[in-house]
């Protein structure tokens, strides 16, 4: 395969037409078109529907982009970093993150990690929701529990648990009485919470007064004396230490993990690793207790 006539396809795929493509390249837009006209033809493929006014891909097209576009990336920075004579992390870096660790510790991290990289170019995302790392162009993903998937490796960059706090002068309920919670969201729909405190179960019926889309909204409003909520242990430990909140309880169920995600058929590049090492370096035993301190 041609790589120049490649390289050529992706800078029109990426910019959505070959006018805007030779307008951001240089590059004659006749060049362009016959370049990618003969990549087609020796690959016997249509690469691009082509209208009146707009330029879109086939199937086969935004395939062999998806899968060629952040290689061809690789290889230019590869060979900038041997010119230059070393290795050092280069180039953009786009990282998705869920939004709870993002308005708590991203912050402070992305900025650490400019001035101790200052050839990277990092841009954040903060977003909940599953993204597709090719097609949307990341680097890497942080996600709380994320589902298996073949196409990502990654590696835990720590744990945490939820626990049931409340305003000291919330008395917490006994027997079959009822408590007023805040929780997060629409989804939030179960009636009883089940904690564990001091090695004993016990079951807290709730009635919630408040839906928050943020944990952060959640926490404060329990700070304000609304009712309980399940929360992040890293999120509360201050307030559990100062006294603003009391513990009730640790949440049943499975462990909160925070892992980072990256596709497995990339070649894991200077700038991702570096990265992951950072945050490494940032959290090494992977603790809530470590989170808390790094968010004070």
């Amino acid at each position: 395969m041609d790589l120049l006539a490649l390289a050529d396809f992706n800078l029109v795929a990426r910019h959505g037409g070959f006018g805007k493509a030779a307008r951001a390249s240089g590059r004659p837009k006749a060049t362009l078109s016959r370049r990618v006209s003969e990549l087609e033809s020796g690959l016997d493929l249509r690469l691009f529907e082509r209208g009146a006014r707009t330029l879109k891909l086939t199937q086969e097209g935004r395939a062999l982009h998806e899968r060629t576009g952040s290689l061809l990336t690789e290889l230019d920075e590869t060979a900038a970093a041997i010119a230059s004579g070393g290795d050092r992390p280069r180039g953009r870096l786009r990282i998705s993150a869920p939004l709870l660790f993002s308005q708590t510790a991203m912050g402070k991290l992305a900025a650490a990690f400019a001035l101790k990289f200052p050839q990277v170019r990092l841009e954040v995302t903060t977003e909940d929701r599953s993204v597709d790392m090719i097609e949307e162009g990341y680097d890497l993903v942080i996600r709380v529990n994320p589902d298996p998937d073949e196409t990502l490796v990654g590696r835990i960059l720590m744990r945490d648990r939820l626990v049931v706090v409340a305003d000291p002068a919330l008395r917490r309920p006994k027997g079959d009485a009822v408590v007023p919670t805040v929780v997060r969201g629409a989804g939030d729909l179960g009636p009883d919470w089940d904690v564990t405190l001091r090695g004993r179960t016990a079951r807290i019926k709730t009635d919630p007064v408040l839906r928050l889309s943020s944990l952060i909204m959640v926490r404060d409003a329990v700070r304000a004396g609304v009712g309980a909520a399940r929360l992040p242990v890293s999120l509360v430990s201050h307030d559990l230490a100062a006294g603003r909140l009391v513990h009730w309880g640790d949440v049943e169920g499975p462990e909160t993990a925070l892992w980072a995600l990256y596709p497995t058929r990339r070649l894991l590049s200077a700038r991702v690793s570096a990265f992951l090492d950072f945050l490494k370096e940032a959290f090494p035993s992977g603790t809530p207790e470590e989170l808390a301190a790094f968010i004070d």
